[in-house]
């Protein structure tokens, strides 16, 4: 069973409502009416109903099944309208201004419906930025209690390929933080672990990759990951990281042996920590490209109900993998 098609089994073990805002897109439409018939959420599809079932025939697919909620006729407009201007009236927020938010922009129609608890998810990104989506789950939703930060992974799926937990690892922060401390990136990779074991299953073993291996190089940049491990060891005393580490290093167990002989991470590694959003953005893409592996993400970690992100270059069957994963985190949320 492929990664995904194990998430998707575990999504039908406990249906979660998940809201997609962006039904103005095809591949939206298309993704809604394949989750519904995978059975692996309930979907929400935010906009104009007649809208909505006029694209759907034209597209040839069904919505039957699919929840439509038109945010200009909602019964629970006003109050959306209240928990908004509630949550954000410190940063200036009026009844007015509320209304005329959660009507233009349905991303944050969606995330207040997900923070009322009537969704327990959000999938958006097919057509708008990457901070249209996070932006308002940041506002409103904030981070989990215990949690020092949100942050962004992505679960990459090499085909034919040895390293990692069966070619599947855990990629971070590539998404959100550009530039984090050290601090910063020892919660990334102990949220990075606790994000691979429950969507990928297995232990999960952190490197911390860098140009240097185990003090190889001198610089300022290796200090910063150096020192993210050793905070980690002792903020983190159960995750089993290391490094600072090289790629060849963390994967290849024959280069471990030489550059890093004492790791019990080194060679074996399947969540990659990056040092910062650069290499993590460059480094997903060029194995998904030159690998042909799937990417799916970036997902967020750290927020206390889940939020997702699309590449705008996405298909239609992205977006249903990433609605079961966005399903996954939610059941793990509500334990």
């Amino acid at each position: 069973m492929s990664f995904i098609e194990g998430i998707k089994e575990k999504a039908r073990q406990d249906i979660k409502t998940i809201v997609l805002p962006e039904s103005e897109d095809e591949r939206t439409i298309r993704a809604a009416s394949k989750v519904v018939e995978e059975k692996t959420a309930h979907v929400v599809l935010l906009g104009n109903e007649e809208t909505i079932l006029a694209d759907a025939k034209k597209y040839g697919v069904s919505v039957e099944g699919v929840t439509i909620i038109d945010p200009e006729t909602s019964e629970k407009l006003e109050d959306y309208v209240a928990l908004l201007t509630e949550l954000r009236a410190k940063k200036g927020m009026t009844p007015e201004l509320a209304r005329e938010t959660l009507l233009k922009d349905r991303t944050m129609f969606g995330v207040i419906m997900v923070k009322n608890g009537d969704a327990d998810g959000l999938v958006s990104g097919a057509c708008h930025s990457t901070a249209n989506t996070l932006r308002p789950a940041l506002q409103i939703l904030k981070t989990a209690p215990g949690k020092k930060l949100a942050s962004g992974f992505f679960v990459v799926d090499v085909p034919n390929c040895e390293y990692g937990e069966n070619g599947t690892f855990v990629f971070a922060d590539c998404a959100l933080n550009q530039d984090p401390d050290s601090e910063q990136l020892a919660a990334i990779a102990s949220d990075s672990a606790e994000s691979f074991e429950a969507l990928v299953g297995g232990h999960a073993r952190v490197a911390f990759l860098s140009h240097s291996t185990m003090g190889s190089a001198k610089h300022a940049l290796v200090d910063k990951v150096h020192n993210a491990v050793e905070l980690a060891h002792n903020e983190y005393p159960t995750l089993d990281c290391d490094g600072e580490m090289q790629l060849d290093a963390a994967l290849d167990s024959t280069v471990a042996s030489l550059k890093a002989p004492n790791s019990t991470v080194a060679g074996k590694a399947n969540v990659l920590i990056f040092p910062n959003i650069d290499a993590g953005n460059i480094g997903y893409k060029l194995v998904q490209r030159l690998a042909k592996a799937e990417a799916y993400g970036p997902m967020l970690q750290g927020l206390a109900a889940p939020v997702n992100d699309l590449s705008r270059g996405c298909f239609w069957e992205d977006i249903v993998g990433v609605v079961a994963i966005t399903a996954v985190q939610a059941q793990l949320a509500s334990k």
